[in-house]
């Protein structure tokens, strides 16, 4: 880090009128994500009980994206999907939940990690089965052009132009 940016906190790419680029946060004290899911209708109701903190953006971070995230008791990390372009990693901190993929189901404890390469297929997801609450950080690129696929349900994405677009497999949006 440069000596200006320890200085003033804000790096000169910053455009003056947003927030200054903190050096450090305690994570858990960061608000929870604003939107529960951005996953339409029926598929957003799946996601209650998951909670996630942004951490990467807090940083003006572009190249990937960093969560905290919070699993209640019976809640899902997502839909199982994969992506083609976009790479993923999750750390376990805090639970025991069961990861499924194409290989089957596999359970997790906290120290344990996963990694998911992109364009494989093979669909991955979290699901708290345990009657404690599951924490883990979430890592992801934000590859530009990365379309994914949920091989459990009727659902596709697309991520252009820095938004993700929904549409049925057929192709039809939401």
């Amino acid at each position: 880090m440069s000596e200006q940016i320890k200085a003033d906190q804000t790096p000169s790419n910053q455009n003056q009128s947003e927030k200054p680029i903190p050096t450090a946060v305690v994570a858990a004290d960061l608000p929870p994500r604003s939107k529960p899911s951005i996953y339409p209708a029926p598929f957003a109701v799946l996601m209650q009980g998951r909670e996630k903190r942004v951490l990467g953006d807090v940083f003006g971070l572009v190249n990937f994206g960093v969560n905290l995230t919070r699993l209640q008791p019976g809640a899902l990390s997502a839909l199982r999907h994969a992506h083609s372009r976009q790479d993923e990693f999750i750390y376990i901190l805090q639970g025991q939940p069961t990861l499924l993929t194409d290989e089957g189901e596999t359970l997790l404890t906290p120290g344990m990690c996963a990694g998911f390469k992109h364009g494989t297929g093979n669909g991955h997801q979290l699901h708290n089965r345990s009657d404690t609450e599951v924490v883990y950080l979430e890592v992801g690129d934000r590859s530009a052009g990365d379309a994914v696929t949920y091989p459990d349900d009727d659902l596709r994405a697309d991520f252009v132009d820095g938004s993700w677009r929904f549409a049925h497999k057929d192709g039809q949006p939401y």
